[in-house]
């Protein structure tokens, strides 16, 4: 038999609350969408230049003792490219003026990709007495945490939005006891007991959380789904990195719903309180 509840919200009051709840749900899932896109963007970019390092000499007396270093490890290497002068004046031409002679004193550089990090690291070590290896990953360590604090960003968001659900649920809990002040005397004068009263609250609020968090989630994804396709449109950076896998789906899908068992739980906790300090 369906039970129908003791008391509830006017239409008004319902459409309100429903509103901003699904816009809380929607800020929620946006939110921890955001870092889990970025976090996945700042792993993909770590992974992607961590085998990847550029190696320099500046003695030229050294260039061919770094050269056969390189060449007798190629098994290690699955890549290894000489960067020209040519190259090397384009990209110093910022620096180089016209009839400058700081060309002739350019270093020798090889771009390589190791096989491993292992691998890299015992090839550096052999090199630096020779010259330096400098690896693309910390030369792009600015770009890495720039990434880390936008996904602490979106955690201090996603957390005020938590925080102010609590405050909301906990205002809906005390507006509903309030406007049904009359009826909360008439079930204590009948012995209903509290946890039978916060249980009925909890059918409000449950109700309630059910359609914000779906209108919430359903308003949200497509929202996500553009950011990331605007972002693989970038084709190179950080940006084009960016990335929702299945398991973040997931814990989207599933946002609204640990919502809801939490508003359940704070309208349990703040009826009981009221109906003890009355």
């Amino acid at each position: 038999m369906k039970r129908a509840t003791v008391f509830s919200l006017v239409r008004e009051q319902s459409v309100f609350m429903t509103v901003i709840m699904a816009l809380l749900n929607f800020l929620a899932v946006m939110s921890l969408g955001i870092a889990l896109m970025i976090g996945t963007g700042v792993v993909r970019w770590n992974a992607q230049w961590d085998l990847y390092a550029t190696v320099q000499v500046t003695n030229s007396a050294n260039e061919s003792k770094v050269q056969k270093i390189l060449n007798e490890n190629k098994s290690q290497i699955t890549e290894l490219r000489e960067i020209s002068d040519t190259e090397m004046v384009a990209l110093m031409r910022p620096w180089i003026s016209g009839g400058g002679q700081l060309k002739n004193y350019l270093p020798k550089m090889w771009e390589v990709k190791f096989k491993s990090e292992s691998d890299l690291t015992n090839i550096s070590k052999n090199i630096s007495q020779y010259g330096r290896v400098l690896t693309h990953a910390d030369a792009l360590s600015p770009s890495t945490s720039a990434g880390w604090q936008m996904i602490l960003i979106a955690t201090l968001i996603l957390a005020m939005t938590l925080g102010t659900i609590a405050a909301c649920v906990s205002y809906i809990a005390r507006n509903t006891a309030m406007l049904h002040k009359h009826e909360l005397e008439i079930l204590n004068q009948v012995g209903a007991t509290d946890s039978f009263i916060a249980h009925q609250m909890q059918i409000i609020v449950t109700k309630i959380c059910i359609a914000a968090g779906a209108i919430g989630f359903v308003a949200a994804a497509p929202v996500l789904m553009l950011v990331l396709s605007a972002a693989h449109a970038a084709r190179v950076g950080l940006i084009a990195t960016l990335a929702i896998n299945g398991f973040g789906w997931g814990c989207l899908a599933i946002t609204p719903v640990l919502i809801t068992v939490f508003a359940i739980w704070m309208t349990r906790r703040t009826t009981l309180k009221i109906l003890q300090n009355n």
